[in-house]
């Protein structure tokens, strides 16, 4: 059995193995390190695709695209990877804010004040608002100069 066989016979078994545990874990960081598995199942397959023989060199152009899709790869994986944390991080925020919501309304106190920009557009007073907040219709002259008197 040459080398040849033994990469590409390696990088399929490492191809398949990331496919099925890709189809088979739903937690997204399975699925990721899956996805990883089966790449470098991939890599494997060009390297073998590359080999021609002990007298003749290498094919560099498999070399180069395994060389591109390891760099793409890591960058991908730190994409997920941070759109991951933001995604708990939110899932996080809604279950804390959820919770003091329940907390509050268990409780007979009155809900704290609102903040400016927790107010909608109408109750904030003309200070208070972005120019996100504005619509053709609120720029008039008594919402961008309130205080100068017209009359």
């Amino acid at each position: 059995m040459s080398a040849q066989f033994l990469y590409g016979g390696a990088g399929i078994l490492l191809f398949a193995l990331g496919l099925w545990s890709l189809l088979v874990h739903e937690a997204l960081l399975r699925k990721l390190i899956a996805i990883n598995i089966a790449g470098g199942g991939v890599f494997h397959v060009f390297i073998a695709i590359a080999y021609r023989g002990d007298t003749a060199p290498p094919d560099p152009v498999p070399h180069a695209l395994v060389l591109t899709g390891i760099v793409v790869a890591v960058s991908a994986t730190a994409l997920v990877l941070a759109l991951h944390r933001r995604l708990e991080q939110a899932e996080e925020s809604a279950a804390d804010a959820e919770g003091r919501s329940e907390s509050a309304s268990a409780s007979s106190a009155a809900p704290p004040p609102r903040t400016p920009t927790e107010r909608t557009p109408t109750e904030r007073t003309p200070t208070e608002l972005t120019p996100a907040d504005l619509t053709p219709a609120d720029l008039t002259p008594e919402t961008l100069h309130p205080e100068t008197p017209h009359g």
